[in-house]
């Protein structure tokens, strides 16, 4: 049974909602982290509505925080617990994207998701294998996990922007081209990659202005 997702919302400039865009924060996180970039970016996506889900899980690492499944290497979890929550997030993360296309009356095309760290991972793990394809993906910070079953559960392959700090000292640099490896050979042909440097763990200004551009893009504002 999935869980419902408790998330905030940012209107459109607008006033007129014709997008949207899901925020996927980080581990020990909650959607708050990211739903304060729904201004500096909603100046320049006046039709885009922001939504920021919370992870469903108080985050065993950080009780004040959330998760959306364990990290072995960070909590102390086994392989099993974390393959079981990643499995209980992604139809979570799925129901949810389901739900806000229904209430909202927006197509897949008109859906872009935003992922930082762990849900980068998320993002990348539950995007490809959805049944219709969304508009893309700006995967900040994160890795792919499992990527040895991609090819073999790959459903679609919406336009993926990588982003990465050369200075992360959280989740490494290296997990950028590596991710950017696996998609290809899964048959990606859009898939796009920005390296922050001077940039530890986290958005800096030029990785905003990149996934700037591809959403504007991405969302028919070009």
């Amino acid at each position: 049974m999935t869980r419902v997702l408790q998330a905030g919302r940012v209107a459109p400039v607008s006033g007129e909602m014709r997008s949207a865009v899901v925020f996927l924060h980080g581990y020990g996180a909650n959607g708050q982290d990211l739903l304060g970039l729904a201004e500096p970016l909603g100046e320049h996506l006046p039709d885009t509505a922001f939504f920021a889900p919370d992870a469903p899980e108080t985050c065993s690492a950080a009780p004040v925080g959330l998760q959306w499944f364990p990290i072995p290497w960070i909590d102390g979890s086994s392989e099993e617990e974390a393959r079981a929550g990643m499995a209980r997030a992604s139809a979570d993360l799925d129901a949810f994207l389901d739900g806000l296309m229904v209430d909202e009356d927006l197509m897949p095309e008109q859906v872009l998701v935003f992922g930082f760290s762990q849900g980068t991972m998320l993002a990348l793990h539950v995007i490809p294998r959805r049944e219709d394809a969304i508009a893309g993906l700006c995967a900040f910070s994160g890795r792919l996990l499992e990527p040895e079953l991609l090819a073999d559960e790959v459903v679609v392959r919406p336009p993926v922007l990588l982003v990465h700090g050369d200075q992360d000292e959280v989740v490494p640099a290296q997990s950028m081209p590596d991710a950017a490896e696996a998609l290809e050979a899964a048959g990606w042909q859009d898939v796009y990659a920005h390296i922050q440097k001077g940039t530890g763990h986290g958005i800096a200004n030029d990785g905003l202005s990149v996934a700037l551009a591809f959403m504007r893009d991405r969302l028919g504002y070009t």
